[in-house]
């Protein structure tokens, strides 16, 4: 199993290839021949819907994009894709996620999780942005699938009993080590970590996810950065 979760994260990290720079570097390393990733200009398509529930979150997706995304920090929409072309790949039955905003990266889950039969749960403390994230999920036709947690997520995610398939950290940058110790031992073996705005987090948490031999970590290089770390299963 440990192998066809593994072909599945370097198929998808060679499709996504095409529009992003990947880098087996932390962030501030140097690609090969000393040069940062990326370069050129990539084909650019738009995500063609499945069916009407599909066009419908796309379109509330688009519409975030558009008029909703100033002061959000959310995920460019080339990771929202990547995020649910994984979760949808590794078939994804809970989805944690550490930072609502306005439900943007969240409702691009929520099109995987329609797929697996899963759920999300995501956390904020804002109820500003929490308010605004009910709204989308429900435009989205996705509120259902969707718990969201008021508070302090440190404190917050120590309710968590459930196994974690995907988690994604997008919140307070200091954070992200004390997330990660936290969640990491509900994480099955297979399940992916994900962290956005790598480039902020500090070397404690770059430390935490590439020193680790049951982890195996790859950086992105779209934006400020996402990384995407497997928990290995353990081999016999």
């Amino acid at each position: 199993m440990l192998k066809k979760t593994m072909m599945v994260i370097l198929g998808a990290a060679l499709l996504l290839a095409v529009v992003e720079s990947l880098t087996a570097q932390p962030p501030g390393g140097r690609g090969p021949g000393g040069r940062r990733g990326g370069g050129g200009s990539a084909p650019q398509q738009q995500p063609l819907p499945a069916n009407e529930q599909e066009k419908q979150i796309l379109s509330v997706l688009e519409d975030l994009d558009q008029n909703q995304s100033r002061g959000m920090m959310n995920v460019p929409q080339d990771d929202g894709r990547m995020l649910r072309l994984l979760t949808e790949a590794v078939g994804a039955k809970h989805v944690v996620e550490i930072g609502t905003s306005n439900g943007y990266s969240g409702i691009w889950f929520c099109l995987a999780l329609r797929t697996t039969g899963g759920k999300l749960t995501t956390h904020d403390i804002d109820e500003g942005r929490a308010s605004l994230a009910r709204e989308n999920f429900k435009r989205a036709g996705v509120d259902n699938m969707v718990t969201l947690v008021m508070g302090d997520a440190h404190e917050t995610v120590t309710r968590i009993k459930e196994p974690i398939d995907v988690l994604f950290i997008d919140a307070d940058k200091e954070g992200y080590t004390d997330y990660l110790e936290k969640l990491l031992p509900l994480v099955r073996p297979g399940g992916l970590i994900f962290a956005h705005n790598i480039g902020s987090t500090g070397p404690d948490f770059i430390k935490a996810i590439t020193a680790d031999p049951n982890l195996e970590t790859i950086f992105l290089g779209q934006g400020q950065g996402l990384s995407m770390t497997l928990k290995k299963r353990q081999g016999k």
